[in-house]
């Protein structure tokens, strides 16, 4: 039986490892940084790798046949490694990365820096930022007061002079967004283009109330390596391969 990795932490993930198992001998990774994760059906590694040689020596170990990157569209380290990893092994190797949004009228930034400079320049001074932990570091010394979202607490040291963290995890609906939106009189949002319909609301909520978005935009994938954007196809790509 074919024995393939996962490398998940998304919905899309769970969907796959749902589609595949038992029929497939499938291994779900997850990064282990979000607390109380979802999990998905079937063997579940948590933790990191240890780098480009950690994976090697555990895709060697437990002689996987073929490897299937479904991690977050912006986990571009993970998903850089598995992509050099593989290569050098030959080992099948797919991406399955939900379509981006259609940014629309957002205003399409390639970095949570530059989004941070864009909140400066235009003069926003209440912003919801929904970029998570990740993207905080980058409005360290921004003067807007900040609404953060995200799954678990931003280290203290990069939070900014003026906020408030509120802790959640999608999905989430439009009328609850219209109302966080509402009641803190936000008049900028700024989100990365991860794609997916857990956290649409946001973008349909603030374009309701004609409220300024910047969108960052998603990391190139690695060259030469082979997509998909819908978990039917990864499933039948797996089954290919078996």
């Amino acid at each position: 039986m074919t024995r393939v990795l996962v490398l998940g932490g998304t919905a899309e993930a769970r969907a796959l490892a749902e589609a595949l198992h038992p029929r497939i001998d499938i291994i779900s990774s997850l990064a282990g940084r979000v607390p109380g994760p979802a999990l998905p059906v079937g063997p579940v590694r948590i933790g990191g790798f240890g780098g480009v040689d950690g994976l090697r020596q555990w895709l060697t170990a437990e002689n996987i046949d073929a490897v299937v990157d479904a991690t977050h569209p912006f986990a571009a380290t993970m998903t850089a490694h598995a992509a050099k990893v593989c290569a050098e092994l030959r080992l099948p190797h797919l991406v399955l990365a939900r379509p981006p949004w259609d940014p629309g009228e957002a205003t399409v930034v390639a970095s949570d820096t530059e989004a941070a400079e864009t909140v400066k320049q235009q003069g926003y001074s209440r912003v919801f930022l929904t970029t998570g932990r990740s993207g905080v570091k980058a409005f360290a010394d921004s003067d807007a007061w900040l609404l953060i979202r995200a799954v678990t607490a931003p280290d203290a040291a990069v939070l900014p002079r003026r906020h408030q963290i509120l802790l959640s995890r999608g999905p989430y609906r439009y009328d609850d967004e219209l109302a966080i939106l509402r009641e803190h009189r936000i008049d900028a949002l700024v989100t990365k283009n991860s794609g997916g319909d857990m956290t649409r609301a946001k973008l349909n909520a603030a374009g309701a109330l004609h409220i300024p978005i910047l969108m960052v935009a998603r990391p190139p994938l690695p060259s030469g390596i082979t997509t998909v954007g819908a978990v039917q196809e990864a499933a039948d790509w797996v089954v290919a391969h078996g």
